[in-house]
């Protein structure tokens, strides 16, 4: 694309804004502000009044829109010249281009802390015509990735140095134009986070509600119906459910032809819960039935989840006829460390067919399986609904820096 056919304005703007957004340097836009090479080893236990910007927290997710400093780690102060308001800070180093120049922004004011810019990191503070949120978001758009993944460097470490992102040429429009993009991109990030914050809630009561009902080791659980008081019979997985140990097909069978025998060998077939078709095989060894449990018996050791199809099993996974209480208490055993006791030790993670068919199983009467199963069932119902929330808000940011900006 040549000068004259360079775009001047995005495809999506608000009513009333027609005006060319302008081009200028990231350099001419922004003063830059001393980082320091603080690292982990810096940082300190007690409140010291200074805090500090790690450039793998900000990889991490744990800082981006900084707006509580309780979640930067502290560090004993050394005359460090300090962050302000509407600083952006961008990670210079990343383990793959993806991560190269990710950023975060200063997003509160304290006058009793201290915040500086720590190792990896480069700072800039935003002129006056530049909206310090706007160019927040701008660093999150496809068009500056491309721009660090043709200008970072590295082999197994990939990094940008200050010098070649000062180069990068942005465009924006008027403060006012900038002020309404942000104002919509930090609503879409408030609704993320809140939606977040539901679905880590949601986990917590599953959680909860699994302890009391699985946790008891008296066959009497915390938690139970009111009209249901008799005490829990305790059995092994063998005598309640049919248990199918895995046997891998003969690599040179696998096929990624989906009219094939769909292949579970492990947690990585398994997606939120299910069996997801990944490999496919011209081979039956061992099969499961559509509705089974399928347990993984390798790292991760005591992993379930259920198929919805007829499917091969490898010897990373064992099949389990099963009916949903079984599949519910059979997660708690593996997020309570059931398992640890058998593969502590071991230098390859992993439980064989003896741990599984003497695994200890609590059972109450079958109406009270039913509406246990029942409960936790429709608590992992409002889960998935929340991750898909999640998903949506932020396809619909991806669209909006996608379209939002040139």
């Amino acid at each position: 694309m040549n000068k004259k056919d360079a775009k001047k304005a995005p495809v999506l703007r608000f009513k009333g804004f027609t005006n060319d957004w302008e081009q200028r340097k990231l350099s001419d836009e922004t003063n830059r502000i001393r980082s320091y090479s603080i690292s982990h080893g810096f940082e300190v236990a007690e409140d010291t009044g200074t805090k500090y910007i790690h450039y793998g927290d900000i990889h991490t997710g744990k800082v981006k829109n900084i707006n509580n400093i309780n979640v930067l780690p502290n560090i004993e102060d050394n005359n460090y010249k300090p962050l302000k308001y509407g600083d952006v800070i961008v990670a210079d180093a990343s383990e793959d281009y993806k991560g190269i120049a990710d950023a975060c922004i200063v997003n509160t004011i304290s006058n009793s802390y201290k915040i500086v810019a720590g190792l990896h990191t480069i700072a800039f503070r935003p002129k006056s015509k530049l909206c310090s949120k706007f160019l927040y978001f701008y660093l999150s758009t496809d068009i500056f990735k491309h721009f660090g993944y043709k200008t970072g460097t590295g082999l197994k470490v990939f990094g940008i140095s200050y010098k070649e992102l000062a180069k990068f040429k942005l465009k924006e429009p008027s403060a006012t134009e900038q002020k309404k993009i942000v104002k919509l991109l930090f609503l879409i990030e408030k609704a993320i986070h809140l939606q977040q914050r539901k679905l880590r809630l949601l986990k917590l009561l599953k959680k909860a509600t699994q302890q009391n009902i699985f946790a008891s080791t008296e066959c009497l659980p915390k938690l139970k119906y009111r009209n249901l008081t008799g005490k829990w019979q305790l059995y092994r997985l063998k005598d309640v459910a049919k248990i199918t140990m895995g046997q891998s097909p003969n690599s040179k069978n696998y096929t990624q032809n989906p009219i094939d025998h769909i292949l579970v060998q492990g947690n990585a077939d398994i997606r939120n819960g299910y069996v997801f078709p990944r490999i496919w095989t011209t081979e039956i060894t061992k099969i499961a039935n559509r509705g089974d449990i399928i347990l993984c018996v390798r790292a991760p050791a005591g992993d379930v989840g259920k198929t919805k199809f007829n499917v091969v099993i490898g010897r990373g996974v064992a099949a389990i006829k099963g009916n949903d209480f079984i599949f519910q208490q059979l997660q708690f055993m593996k997020s309570s460390g059931y398992w640890k006791k058998y593969i502590s030790g071991s230098t390859f993670e992993s439980i064989n067919s003896n741990d599984i068919k003497n695994a200890k199983i609590f059972c109450p009467s079958q109406l009270e399986q039913k509406n246990i199963s029942s409960l936790l069932d429709d608590i992992d119902t409002s889960i998935q609904i929340q991750q898909k929330n999640i998903l949506d808000f932020k396809y619909i940011k991806q669209f909006l820096l996608q379209n939002m900006f040139i």
